[in-house]
């Protein structure tokens, strides 16, 4: 699978300096950590989900979250366990016949085993994990791990001792994402105590902890409070300052950190739909940026995209979706620039090794060598899934591409 690989490959040709590079679902955890960019939820109780994830794909979602937890009734876990076992054989045996595994491309330019994203389920208890993989049986393969809802040090050691009993009895890698969405997290008077046992517990756990998910509806949730539409997470200073020290304790560039991805966007129109057109209907958009800009503005789409670039200032990669028109946005925002890319690669130019001062190619800024090294490294990271754009590429035609399907 790789971003953007829905799209034909003369089209990414247009839009790409450098592609997004091909990865699988064995590729390092480093690389897929990264990768992952909109992650879309979706309850595990849908009866078509196998044909809903392979849409999805077919869309240009790369990593999905099937949920047993709060989108479902408490009730309903039975039921939704068992269509899950159902829902993974059948894109089990989908696979097989199609022959995937291996990353080539065919003729329409779509990876072939990009039909099916990386898939995670979300779990209420520790013990649905290893129930559930000794359940899926062969189906198994197609699973990249679990989603740890309410995660804290205690809760969390069952979490990851029931990973690592199922990896054991399945044979094969699962990860976990954690996700950090407690009321303790929130509160001022435990929050030290409590991030600091979360960093205990996922550091022993290093090579399976995939990305730490934020839980920002429940943080609102604790204080009675809902975010508008045309506001950010980062407008409500108490969710503000819980992102920030979390990414102070557990997103440092120093080699300890773990990714940390965006929060939900809660807010969507079905009348998304009516500016698609506008996006297809020319393919190099002479003239119009801001007249599509406008049209994404006007569909609610505003607050989703300044919220998504204040993830990125404030050391958050990839989102948290519910609703498959973030998508696009997400990944079109995650391309890494000409600008940026020609920037980190002066930074990490050999020959710079001893630190100092340069202007930047673009003649509009000033590269510090030592202390912009670790963004460097980060945007590296970006472009190598993501792709870095060609110079005169921006978002628009990136979102333009995104939505051609």
């Amino acid at each position: 699978m790789r971003h953007f690989g829905h799209i034909s490959p003369a089209a990414r040709e247009g839009l790409f300096h450098r592609e997004p590079s091909i990865f699988t679902a064995e590729s390092p955890a480093k690389m897929l950590s990264v990768a992952l960019g909109a992650t879309l939820y979706s309850p595990a109780t849908r009866p078509s989900l196998a044909e809903d994830v392979l849409k999805q794909a077919a869309r240009g979602v790369v990593s999905m979250v099937l949920c047993l937890e709060d989108s479902i009734d408490d009730a309903e876990v039975p039921d939704a366990e068992a269509n899950l076992i159902r829902q993974f054989a059948a894109l089990a045996a989908r696979d097989a016949a199609s022959g995937a595994g291996s990353p080539h491309e065919d003729d329409a330019g779509s990876t072939a085993d990009a039909d099916v994203p990386l898939l995670f389920i979300r779990v209420r208890e520790p013990a649905q994990i290893t129930d559930l993989v000794r359940r899926l049986g062969d189906s198994v393969r197609m699973l990249s791990g679990f989603v740890l809802p309410k995660f804290t040090e205690e809760r969390g050691r069952h979490f990851l001792e029931a990973l690592a009993e199922a990896e054991t009895a399945c044979g094969r890698r699962l990860f976990a994402m954690p996700v950090l969405e407690s009321p303790e997290l929130l509160h001022l008077e435990t929050r030290g105590d409590i991030l600091r046992g979360i960093a205990r517990s996922v550091d022993k756990y290093r090579d399976r902890v995939l990305a730490l998910r934020l839980g920002v509806t429940d943080f609102c949730s604790a204080y009675g409070l809902r975010r508008a539409p045309d506001m950010t997470a980062y407008d409500v200073h108490i969710v503000a300052s819980v992102i920030a020290d979390v990414v102070n304790v557990l997103g440092r560039a120093d080699g300890t950190g773990f990714t940390i991805t965006g929060p939900v966007w809660e807010y969507f129109r079905r009348q998304e739909r009516m500016f698609k057109p506008q996006l297809r209907r020319s393919p190099f958009l002479e003239g119009r940026a801001e007249e599509l800009r406008t049209a994404l503005i006007e569909h609610d789409m505003d607050g989703l995209l300044r919220e998504i670039e204040l993830d990125r200032a404030n050391g958050l990669l990839g989102k948290t979706c519910i609703h498959p028109s973030h998508v696009a946005p997400v990944h079109a925002l995650s391309v890494v620039s000409h600008e940026e890319f020609t920037d980190a690669q002066d930074i990490l130019s050999p020959e710079r090794g001893g630190g100092g001062v340069l202007r930047s190619a673009y003649t509009n800024k000033m590269n510090e060598v030592k202390p912009h090294r670790a963004w460097a490294e980060r945007t590296l990271q970006r472009a190598e899934v993501f792709g870095v754009a060609r110079e005169d590429v921006g978002f628009v035609d990136l979102l333009a591409a995104g939505l051609t399907n």
